[in-house]
């Protein structure tokens, strides 16, 4: 037999897949391209969450020092900050709840069709307003009441890609951002006995030594009160441009110490933390 002869013999017998194979297959293939593109999007969902995350969690310590420590020079918010809005309430004993709200702006950002309010031009006032306590006493000698403060504060994140930031003023990139709200809340701190503040309850009794260490213990309640404060960041997100909210949060929260003083920088009070001046509370 021929070279030739013997390799057509070899040739004609070797196998291949048959199209019912080649089907079989394609079908496979194509169950797993569909699983595959099926779980993308979960996935791409899932990091798209983690960054986000990611960026809350780095803005939140930028603005937990600013407040806890007093901060007044930290003007680059006024590129991040666009607008801080306060919903007030006074409570009193004379009458019903009467709301308010405060609006302020920063000039030139998201300020569309807003005619009112203050503009927010610097970081002093950004700060003064994100550490409003939650409640301040305005009580008199003739009346009794408070004011109920809730600050909201609107911001595109400052952590996350470089294009979306300072100095960038292309409007729909800056709609476009990534952007969340802000609700500082500080209230006094308030845990301690409950019976620290009854002292009154032992005049009564006739032990005066019993009544003299429950009035000691509501000296230090109330000294305790007036220098530390308990603090509670909330963020929600995504922020849309029209102003709406997302379901995401997430709340940190702290203690901040040292004397909260009042001024009065923008026709309205603003607040800032002392961190390390203390001062005694105000006794009858």
């Amino acid at each position: 037999m021929s070279y030739k002869s013997y390799m057509r013999g070899r040739v004609g017998r070797v196998a291949a897949f048959t199209m019912i194979e080649i089907a079989i297959s394609l079908a496979v293939i194509g169950f797993a391209l569909v699983a595959i593109i099926g779980i993308l999007p979960q996935g791409m969902s899932v990091q798209k969450e983690n960054r986000q995350e990611t960026i809350i969690n780095q803005d939140m310590y930028m603005f937990l020092d600013a407040i806890r420590n007093g901060g007044k020079g930290f003007d680059d918010l006024t590129n991040y900050v666009v607008a801080v809005t306060n919903y007030w309430t006074i409570y009193s004993d004379s009458g019903p709840p009467v709301p308010h709200v405060d609006a302020h702006i920063y000039a030139g950002a998201w300020s569309d069709g807003v005619s009112t309010g203050s503009w927010i031009t610097n970081g002093l006032r950004i700060v003064g307003l994100l550490s409003t306590p939650r409640y301040v006493d305005k009580s008199g000698p003739k009346s009794i009441f408070f004011r109920s403060n809730y600050i909201v504060a609107y911001v595109r994140s400052m952590s996350g890609q470089a294009g979306e930031k300072f100095p960038q003023t292309n409007s729909s990139l800056q709609e476009l951002a990534f952007g969340y709200r802000l609700m500082p809340e500080l209230a006094p701190y308030s845990y301690y006995e409950p019976d620290w503040t009854n002292y009154g309850a032992y005049v009564s009794s006739g032990n005066t030594n019993d009544w003299i260490s429950r009035s000691n213990y509501w000296r230090v309640a109330s000294t305790t009160q007036t220098n530390l404060c308990d603090f509670r960041l909330t963020f929600r997100w995504p922020l849309f441009p029209n102003g709406k909210v997302g379901n995401e949060r997430q709340i940190f929260r702290t203690v901040a110490g040292g004397r909260l003083l009042q001024t009065n920088n923008i026709g309205m009070p603003v607040y800032f933390f002392e961190p390390r001046t203390y001062v005694r509370a105000k006794l009858p």
